[in-house]
């Protein structure tokens, strides 16, 4: 199945490159992308907002089944022990994500970071953590870490201005 994803930003991407971005983000260095247009939108403006540049929505078309099939993925389905343990320790630098090519899951975003960091600091119980976590849907992040992805399976559909 092949599905719609958006990067939101300031620029115009039409060859992404995994290796662009920092290691130590939620599921680590790679090219982001979601399925959630609503979200891509929201980061867009947010990247916006903080470089003083205007807002773009960059689409493209994802061979999903390929990917999943083909390369070694990891994929979270909530807020779950397994998925805060990986956001935790890729923070850290710890790098759990050099082991797969694709990831996808759970954003840690604005409604959940300050669990997050508490737990990271330990002000806060893995337990009360996961409590906290569970009452928050995931959004909806991937992170294509193998470049042959983005290059095989990756179609750019076009970048949307003036957002």
């Amino acid at each position: 199945m092949k599905i719609q994803v958006f990067h939101g930003g300031t620029e115009a991407i039409a060859s992404p490159k995994a290796d662009a971005g920092r290691p130590n983000l939620d599921f680590g260095q790679g090219f982001y992308v979601t399925n959630l247009r609503l979200q891509a939108l929201d980061w867009a403006k947010h990247v916006s907002d903080r470089r003083k540049k205007p807002a773009v929505l960059n689409t493209y078309t994802l061979d999903h089944d390929a990917v999943l099939n083909n390369y070694r993925c990891k994929v979270f389905t909530e807020y779950d022990g397994e998925w805060l343990d990986f956001i935790v320790e890729s923070r850290l630098g710890n790098k759990p994500w050099a082991d797969y090519d694709y990831i996808e899951g759970g954003i840690a975003n604005d409604r959940v970071i300050d669990t997050i960091n508490l737990c990271m600091a330990d002000l806060m119980t893995r337990d009360k953590a996961l409590e906290k976590l569970s009452e928050h849907r995931p959004n909806n992040q991937i992170c294509l870490i193998n470049q042959e992805i983005i290059d095989k399976h990756l179609t750019y559909d076009g970048t949307e201005y003036n957002l």
